[in-house]
């Protein structure tokens, strides 16, 4: 008991010397630790930081016992592994660079005025999309729709054709029509324009982890949103279901009001009168609730 009341003594003196900016500095060390460990649980640095961490606890060993032929070994180890980490896991450190980059600053920095010839535009693309989504499905023909949102595509959009058309429902089935030049890659949509076909996406970072059902369309539509914020439509060429994949989640079986739907909430801006009746019914949805949980 005194050895516990000697830990609780000492933690109550550790506290009484801390000011605000202590208490400020150790809860933004743990969000960057937090959001550190987010991003890489899903990628190869994960086990990066396991060996590191199986490292440092091998050189405190190293120094206890005084191994001398080990600390050699450890030393040049340690003089050119940053150079060796950053070479290996360089795609690694490129997505959390990019993870990083994708943050909702750039969204204060916008007009706060909604331009509406391309809220428009945008509108008559996710009709059009939706449109045609609903007629591949039906004729199960393969279909890869990427929307472009704020990060921009430019290396996907190097490896296709450029088209900038208007989307429509015969430009899609043309694009997309089996044995076509530009059936199998994907379209990119910027601006609410076609802007580019045939466009070849990045791999899924965990690739073997995904169902080997899913083709390579799915993984394609899985592999732009790890990378990326776009938002991805998919017909699948076997069944003909209508998949969306986002920040690396695919979702499955929409049909043309849904997916209509989803498109509109994720690509149109909101207006502040909308913002507040979204609130509205938010806050009288949340009562009902409360209300029938009481009865």
């Amino acid at each position: 008991m005194d050895y516990l009341r000697d830990i609780w003594e000492n933690l109550l003196s550790v506290f009484r010397l801390m000011e605000p900016v202590d208490y400020i500095d150790i809860l933004l060390l743990a969000w960057l630790i937090y959001k550190g460990i987010k991003i890489i649980r899903e990628t190869r640095a994960l086990q990066l930081v396991k060996g590191i961490l199986l490292l440092a606890v091998l050189f405190f060993l190293v120094n206890q016992f005084e191994l001398k032929a080990m600390r050699v070994i450890i030393d040049t180890f340690l003089n050119v592994g940053i150079v060796a980490i950053l070479i290996v896991f360089q795609p690694e450190l490129r997505r959390i660079l990019e993870k990083l980059g994708r943050t909702k600053v750039t969204s204060i920095t916008k007009n706060f005025e909604v331009n509406e010839e391309a809220t428009l535009r945008t509108q008559r693309c996710i009709d059009a999309v939706c449109d045609a989504c609903e007629q591949l499905s039906h004729t199960r023909t393969g279909a890869l729709i990427v929307f472009e949102r704020d990060t921009k595509l430019g290396e996907q959009i190097d490896t296709g054709t450029s088209i900038n058309a208007t989307p429509s429902v015969e430009i899609f089935g043309n694009i997309f029509f089996p044995n076509t030049p530009l059936h199998d890659g994907a379209v990119i949509i910027r601006d609410g324009m076609i802007y580019a076909a045939g466009c070849f996406l990045p791999k899924p970072q965990q690739e073997e982890l995904i169902p080997k059902a899913l083709g390579s369309r799915h993984r394609a539509a899985i592999g732009i949103s790890e990378v990326s914020d776009a938002v991805t439509v998919v017909v699948s060429e076997e069944t003909g279901n209508i998949s969306v994949s986002e920040n690396g989640t695919l979702t499955r079986n929409f049909n043309k009001d849904t997916l209509h739907k989803l498109l509109e909430e994720k690509l149109l801006p909101e207006h502040p009168e909308q913002k507040k009746t979204r609130s509205k019914k938010k806050k009288a949805s949340d009562k009902a609730k409360e209300k029938e949980a009481v009865s």
